[in-house]
């Protein structure tokens, strides 16, 4: 401690300074004590000048002495970010995604992350999946003809329908496939029940604080308990608590405007103005509409 005490008064290390701490650091560390470790780590991360190898060597220790570096420390760029991410694994991604300056290359890459660790697993889960994959597959055929249905009893209009609750079915699939770590599948569903292009539904996953995801089910109507479960497995570092904060700081009325205004954006982007689902049928439809007016 008195070691890392000399090095956070220093304002400007040197080159020099840098190198000799460095140096010291890893051995001091191997002959301390775990308490006088994280203090250590504590104190590091407050200095806004760390060594490279310095960083990277606490980054690898266990998380529950890392966590708070990798948190907090404004000393780590993103290139050292990204040798930790491929260095270590997923406990550290969440505590590096749980810092307030992420740039848009380390958000990619932690959802790059998050999908490569939720796709690790046994035979008998990826079996699992791909049955429930295929049970999906003929119920999405079910709703499809049905929705057929509704469209050819219906008259057109011209303006959009409001956002709609979701269904007790989106409801099941949120929590079944985030139960079982599928993103993309719940980006599917959630496709399917904003009416929208699966782009809007990926761009609302990929923000990884949740909060987009938050307000999407809040305004859906999904209960309280699914919204928790489903945001606490998506995003691990939301799991204590977070999660509960993040849902109770939302007002429901203005989580419909915010994604009624997304949906408007992705129909005039993706569609054409009208209600589109991401393996809905409209598109075809109006491809033939224009071979024939043409």
């Amino acid at each position: 401690m008195a070691t890392v005490s000399s090095f956070e008064s220093l304002r400007f290390p040197s080159r020099s300074d840098l190198r000799q701490f460095g140096e010291l650091f890893e051995q001091l560390y191997s002959a301390s004590t775990e308490e006088a470790r994280r203090q250590a780590v504590a104190a590091l991360s407050r200095c806004p000048q760390v060594p490279e190898e310095t960083a990277l060597f606490i980054a690898r220790q266990p998380i529950s002495t890392a966590a708070i570096f990798l948190m907090g420390s404004r000393a780590i760029d993103d290139g050292v970010l990204l040798r930790i991410l491929r260095a270590t694994g997923p406990d550290h991604a969440r505590a590096i995604g749980r810092r307030d300056d992420l740039s848009p290359i380390i958000i990619e890459a932690l959802v790059g992350t998050h999908q490569e660790h939720a796709s690790r697993r046994t035979g008998e889960e990826r079996e699992a999946v791909l049955q429930e994959a295929a049970r999906l597959e003929r119920e999405e055929q079910m709703r499809d003809e049905l929705r057929a249905l509704v469209r050819a009893a219906t008259p057109q209009v011209e303006a959009p329908p409001r956002l709609e609750p979701a269904t007790g079915m989106h409801q099941i699939l949120f929590v079944r496939f985030a139960r079982a770590g599928e993103v993309g599948m719940i980006a599917v569903t959630l496709a399917d029940a904003l009416a929208s292009s699966q782009w809007l539904s990926e761009r609302i996953l990929l923000d990884v604080s949740g909060r987009q995801l938050a307000e999407t089910l809040v305004a859906l109507d999904v209960p309280s308990a699914d919204s928790l479960f489903v945001l606490q497995n998506i995003y691990p570092h939301l799991a204590d608590g977070g999660a509960d904060a993040l849902l109770a700081a939302l007002d429901p009325a203005e989580a419909i405007r915010r994604v009624e205004s997304w949906q408007r954006a992705d129909r005039y982007t993706n569609g054409d103005g009208r209600p589109r689902a991401a393996n809905g049928d409209s598109a075809p439809a109006e491809q033939d509409r224009q071979r024939a007016a043409g």
